[in-house]
């Protein structure tokens, strides 16, 4: 929407991100996605405020029928320290990378926040052995453990 109208911007799409919690954090590093809660988000620019927002989901609604449009939002997200690395591969071979940045948490501090992934791979074009996943963990920088 913003790169339309009178007003229009050059922007890019942002990746789609996710946000992965569970109550038990070794869900992530034993892949029991079955114990994931998530939500997902795409950075939107500081022009889409909620007029720029609300046109956008009619627009959506109207052309795509999609009946969880009405469970999108827009809020401004914070995160803090993090730790990450890059994984390459699908996503079922992630823990052994999730395992790796929850390790250096260990080592430099504590575990805080919900698991944040960014996708950066369009997974209906590339191969899964070659999707590029950001893995983010937030941290309490720190002693160890704390």
């Amino acid at each position: 929407m913003v790169k339309k109208g009178p007003q229009a911007i050059d922007y890019a799409v942002m990746p789609l991100e996710g946000l992965w919690w569970a109550d038990d954090m070794e869900a992530f590093v034993h892949n029991d996605r079955s114990q994931w809660k998530w939500t997902m988000m795409v950075n939107q620019p500081d022009c889409a405020d909620d007029a720029v927002i609300e046109a956008a989901l009619r627009e959506a609604k109207r052309k795509k029928g999609l009946p969880a449009l009405d469970a999108l939002r827009l809020e401004t997200f914070t995160e803090g320290t993090c730790a990450q690395i890059l994984h390459i591969g699908p996503f079922t071979e992630e823990g052994p990378t999730i395992q790796r940045v929850h390790d250096f948490i260990a080592a430099h501090g504590a575990l805080a926040g919900k698991h944040h992934e960014v996708y950066l791979s369009d997974i209906r074009r590339a191969a899964p052995a070659k999707w590029k996943t950001v893995i983010r963990q937030p941290m309490t920088p720190g002693l160890p453990g704390r």
